[in-house]
C-alpha cells in the first residue's frame, strides 16, 4: 500500500528551481518564495551532513508546508469516506495525513539531484489556479507537472499536484479506497500511523 514516485515527492520538497517564469501571478508567487527558500536549504553545504537531517526537515518545513492546504488533500484523498467520518475523526485524519507526508518527503530528501523546474502557463479562474511546469532531471528528459492550487482564507495554496497526468490526490485516493473496502478505515488509519512512526 501506499506507493510513491520520486518526482511526486520531489514535487513537494521540492528542488522548484525557478528557470523561467511566466506571467507570474500571486499563486505563482506563493509558489516561487518557498521554492527560493528550499533551493536554498536543500543546497546549503552545512546541512548536507548526516547529523544534520533533524534542521535541514525542520527549515524545509517551515519553508514548504505552509504553502499546501492539508486539509484539502486529506480531504480530497479519502473521498466519498471523508463523509462518513465524525467530525473528531476528519479532524484526526488530517493531522496524520500531514504527518504520513512529512515522513515521506524527509525519508526522500537524498532524492534531490539538483532538478530545474520551468514555469509554463498560468490559469486562474475565480478560487481556483493552475500552474503548468516541468521538471528538468540531470539527463536533460522533461517530467511536466501541474501544480492546483485553490484560495483558502485570502491565501492561495497548493492542494494537488498532476505528474505525468497522475493527480497525487487521486494516487492516494485509489489506494485509501482500496484499503477501506478491503478491510476498513481503521485499518487505514493504522497503516498511516505505520509509516508515520
Amino acid at each position: 500500500m501506499i506507493t510513491d514516485s520520486k518526482y511526486l515527492w520531489l514535487v513537494l520538497l521540492l528542488g522548484f528551481t525557478l528557470v523561467g517564469l511566466a506571467h507570474a501571478g500571486e499563486p505563482l508567487d506563493v509558489v516561487k518564495g518557498a521554492a527560493d527558500r528550499a533551493v536554498q536549504i536543500l543546497k546549503d553545504p552545512k546541512l548536507l551532513s548526516k547529523d544534520k537531517k533533524k534542521e535541514r526537515v525542520d527549515r524545509l518545513r517551515e519553508a514548504v508546508e505552509p504553502i499546501f492546504d492539508f486539509e484539502e488533500m486529506a480531504k480530497r484523498s479519502l473521498g466519498p469516506h471523508w463523509r462518513r467520518r465524525t467530525p473528531a475523526e476528519q479532524q484526526e485524519f488530517v493531522k496524520l495525513f500531514q504527518e504520513f507526508m512529512e515522513k515521506v518527503y524527509s525519508d526522500k530528501l537524498d532524492l534531490y539531484e539538483g532538478e530545474k523546474i520551468v514555469f509554463g502557463k498560468e490559469t486562474i479562474d475565480q478560487d481556483f489556479a493552475q500552474v503548468e511546469s516541468s521538471i528538468i532531471n540531470n539527463k536533460g528528459e522533461t517530467i511536466s507537472i501541474i501544480y492546483k492550487l485553490r484560495r483558502a482564507d485570502t491565501k492561495w495554496k497548493v492542494y494537488d499536484a498532476v505528474v505525468e497526468n497522475i493527480s497525487f490526490i487521486n494516487n492516494y485516493r485509489s489506494q485509501f479506497d482500496r484499503v477501506i473496502k478491503s478491510s476498513s478505515y481503521e485499518e487505514l488509519v493504522k497503516r498511516l500511523r505505520e509509516k508515520s512512526g
